[in-house]
C-alpha cells in the first residue's frame, strides 16, 4: 500500500510514521509512506499557502491553487491513481467499517488542512471526505494520522498476529472483552478463573458475554447492527 500526505507541516508525521507498527510496516515493505510539503507548489518568496477569506471573517483560508498543482503532480508519480481523502468536520464519520474499506485501496492520498479551512473548490479533488467526530482540530495532520493508523493495521501482514485485528472493538460490531496477563493475582485483583482453565470453548463464551455486556452498558446503540444469536439474546435479556 502507498500512503501519501499533502500538508504544510510534513514533519509532524516523523514520530508517528517512524515508530511502532507504522515503522515495521514500512520495513516489511507492506507500506510505502511519503509526506509532501504543500509549500513546494507555491510560487512566491514567502511560500504562501493561505490568504484572507472572501467576505471577511476570522482566520486564514488555504489557497486552492497549490493544492491543485500538488495533486496533479503527486497523482502522476504512480500508475495507480490514489483515493484522495480530505479531513473535515463536514465529512462522513470515520469508523471501523470505513477503515476496512480504505485498507483495500492500493494508494491513499490525504490532503490536510490547517488554519481556518480550505478553499471549497479544492474539495472537488476529493474521493472521500472524512470526519473523526463532532469537534474541530487545529491540524488535519493529526486527523490523518488517526485514520492512517486505523487503516494500516487492517492490511494483512502488518500485525504480528494475523488474527490480531479480528477480536478488537468494533470488528464484529461489539466492544472488545477485557484483557489480562501475568500475574494472575495483583493487589487483591484476580484474573477470572475461566481464563486459567484451559477450556477454550468456555473462554470463547466468556469473552463473547463480556463483549455483549460491555457494549450493552457503554454503547447500547451498537447492538442494533450486530448479528446476535439466540444465545446472545438470552444473555442480554438476563442483564
Amino acid at each position: 500500500m502507498i500512503i501519501e500526505t499533502l500538508s504544510t507541516f510534513p514533519s509532524m508525521y516523523d514520530s508517528v510514521m517512524g515508530s511502532s507498527m507504522m515503522r515495521i510496516a514500512q520495513e516489511k515493505g507492506i507500506l510505502e509512506f511519503k509526506a509532501h510539503d504543500l509549500r513546494d507548489w507555491t510560487h512566491d518568496r514567502h511560500r504562501t499557502t493561505d490568504d484572507d477569506p472572501y467576505g471577511g471573517g476570522d482566520g486564514l483560508v488555504m489557497k486552492c491553487a497549490p493544492i491543485f498543482e500538488a495533486h496533479d503532480d503527486i497523482v502522476a508519480k504512480h500508475s495507480a491513481r490514489p483515493c484522495t481523502i480530505f479531513l473535515s468536520p463536514h465529512g462522513a464519520p470515520f469508523d471501523d467499517a470505513l477503515a476496512c474499506e480504505l485498507a483495500q485501496e492500493d494508494r491513499l492520498l490525504f490532503v490536510c488542512g490547517h488554519y481556518e479551512g480550505i478553499d471549497e473548490r479544492a474539495y472537488t479533488l476529493a474521493d472521500r471526505v472524512i470526519s473523526l467526530g463532532d469537534y474541530v482540530l487545529t491540524s488535519g495532520e493529526l486527523a490523518s494520522m488517526v485514520v492512517i493508523d486505523a487503516v494500516v493495521r487492517k492490511v494483512p501482514g502488518v500485525l504480528g498476529a494475523e488474527t490480531g485485528a479480528l477480536g478488537e472493538s468494533f470488528a464484529d460490531g461489539l466492544l472488545e472483552y477485557p484483557q489480562y496477563t501475568r500475574p494472575a493475582s495483583f493487589r487483591g485483583m484476580e484474573v477470572p478463573p475461566v481464563l486459567l482453565s484451559g477450556n477454550h470453548a468456555a473462554v470463547a463464551r466468556w469473552r463473547r458475554e463480556c463483549s455483549l455486556e460491555r457494549t450493552y452498558r457503554l454503547r447500547p446503540d451498537l447492538l442494533d447492527a450486530v448479528d446476535l444469536s439466540s444465545e446472545d439474546r438470552k444473555f442480554l435479556n438476563a442483564l
